[in-house]
């Protein structure tokens, strides 16, 4: 029997904030052998990323811990006397969920990974960017030497998410604890990472905890299976066991959850609300002592598209494909070449006239909605900042109104006065939903709105944004690396690689039929192996 490289028996972790004890988990007990994959599945606020950082030392001040976490050697939880540094890097590397908030905003992508690879061997200069370059190659980063020198806000999400596991890899760990590695991912990238996830493991023996709401990963993946909830383990066993027959109804219905049907042909007659017409975006390249511009990176490339009222338009590409650049472009949140229609009307930078009512009718549902929502201001503040800004500052009826779209998205009224870090990430989406809503627009732009949910809660927004779409006859631009999610909530579907659009069709000509471009096939091949 090989040797455990990481015990964890009977843990507990409190968080104690103004003398108020909070569970967070509940006497959890596993253990991984060298070169096994165990998974740990469950909803937001189960309790599974707090036992991984619980493990490497990473929880708040506020956390008291019991129990015992065995890194092949005597128990010991005493951060004063348990030199984690030890730990990190080469026994044990960590992805971590939200690389925008773990990446430092203030140094380059060549410094963040070369300072991973530095704390725990010697490189001279040549030889550490040549490590720097052969890690970002191998996560799937493509023209790494240009990317070297760029900032993490310079990065698509998935660029990012790759950034992070090329750090946590950087030192060829015993133990990786993935917690949602994949989340920013599309589907081909995505089989790219489990492969390489996978290779790294037949080649260093390396072990894995792997931490998803992602059931189909988990399939791929795991061998063994945690269900948690509220902290506790509801089920644990063999992978097959878990998926083929689930004791617990909880771990039936996170199986159970995916959508499964495929949307319906748009019915009625096709007004155009939105056109796009040679939709063009590029940002500097800026180089030497002065940076000055020599060079562009173009992210969209002539983009023609049109909207129809009532319609679900599906966006689907790889990660820096132009997916979100396109989405701000549209909101004219960035300067762009080409035009954009709305209602039939030309809609530009200088039109402040058209450009204030435009973008009451046109709102967007950022990816992240923990980093859009403001710390400072209460849930209701943030709602009631859209009415402001379009002239509703002394409306009487303003509370009533935040009170009506929580109701709206499945939120209570009293919820207002909390602040967005009391809520888990799905009721996070909600408020940004419902602050998007409030301004009774005609058409709102989701970025990757699911990507960070588990599948019950991910369930529930689809099945919420469809009521909506009923209700206000909404229309809706989805951009999602998950192009199953596309094909069962989006009547027409748009692939976009390197800034162009490549194919747009249907949902049943896309999936009905063989996709006449050789990328959409794989993306649905990627998807299929899920």
């Amino acid at each position: 029997m090989m040797s455990a490289l990481l015990s964890v028996d009977n843990l507990k972790i409190v968080f104690r904030t103004n003398g108020i004890d909070t569970n967070a988990v509940n006497g959890l007990s596993f253990h991984i052998e060298e070169g096994e994959t165990l998974a740990i599945v469950g909803e937001s606020g189960s309790g599974k990323s707090v036992s991984a950082l619980a493990c490497l030392g990473l929880l708040a001040d506020n956390a008291i811990i019991s129990g015992s976490i065995t890194w092949n050697s005597p128990p010991n939880l005493n951060k004063e006397e348990t030199d984690f540094s030890k730990i990190r890097g080469t026994e044990a590397g960590i992805i971590f969920q939200e690389p925008m908030t773990s990446l430092n905003p203030l140094h380059t992508i060549e410094k963040q990974i070369g300072e991973a690879v530095k704390l725990h061997g010697k490189h001279d200069r040549p030889a550490l960017r040549k490590r720097v370059l052969e890690l970002l190659d191998r996560v799937g980063i493509s023209d790494a030497g240009r990317r070297l020198s760029s900032f993490p806000h310079e990065l698509s999400g998935g660029q990012r998410q790759r950034v992070m596991i090329a750090m946590a890899l950087a030192n060829r760990p015993k133990l990786l604890i993935a917690d949602e590695p994949t989340t920013a991912l599309d589907v081909t990238i995505e089989a790219q990472i489990v492969d390489l996830l996978q290779d790294l493991q037949r080649e260093i023996g390396m072990a894995m905890l792997f931490i998803s709401h992602d059931l189909g990963l988990v399939r791929q993946l795991a061998k063994r299976v945690i269900v948690m909830k509220d902290g506790d383990i509801v089920e644990q066993g063999d992978k097959q066991k878990i998926f083929v027959s689930p004791t617990s109804q909880y771990t039936r219905s996170l199986v159970e959850a995916k959508l499964k049907t495929k949307r319906d042909k748009l019915k009625g007659t096709k007004t155009t609300i939105l056109e796009a017409k040679d939709i063009t975006v590029k940002f500097p390249i800026r180089t030497g002592l002065l940076r000055r511009t020599t060079d562009y990176v173009i992210a969209v490339d002539s983009a023609n598209f049109q909207l129809h009222t009532g319609e679900s338009l599906g966006i689907v590409g790889e990660s820096g494909s132009g997916k979100s650049t396109l989405a701000r472009a549209l909101t004219k949140l960035i300067p762009h070449d080409g035009s954009v229609y709305c209602d039939g009307d030309k809609i530009t930078h200088s039109s402040s006239k058209l450009l204030k009512p435009y973008r009451r009718k046109v709102q967007i549902v950022f990816q992240d909605p923990f980093g859009s929502l403001s710390p400072r201001l209460s849930i209701g503040e943030i709602i009631a900042e859209g009415p402001k800004a379009h002239g509703h500052k002394d409306d009487p009826i303003l509370h009533q109104k935040v009170s009506k779209v929580l109701k709206e998205v499945g939120l209570e009224p009293d919820t207002e006065v909390r602040y967005p870090h009391e809520f888990s990430g799905g009721q996070r989406q909600r408020i940004a939903i419902a602050r998007a809503l409030i301004l009774k627009p005609k058409i709102i732009i989701f970025d990757e709105p699911t990507s960070a949910l588990d599948v019950t809660v991910q369930r529930q927004i689809v099945e919420l944004l469809l009521e909506l779409q009923a209700r206000h006859e909404l229309s809706y631009i989805f951009i999602s690396h998950d192009i199953s999610l596309i094909g069962m909530f989006c009547h027409s579907i748009m692939i976009m690689k390197d800034g162009e659009i490549v194919e747009k069709d249907s949902v049943q000509n896309i999936f009905g039929k063989k996709p006449s471009h050789v990328y959409t096939q794989s993306l649905i091949e990627a998807a299929n192996r899920k």
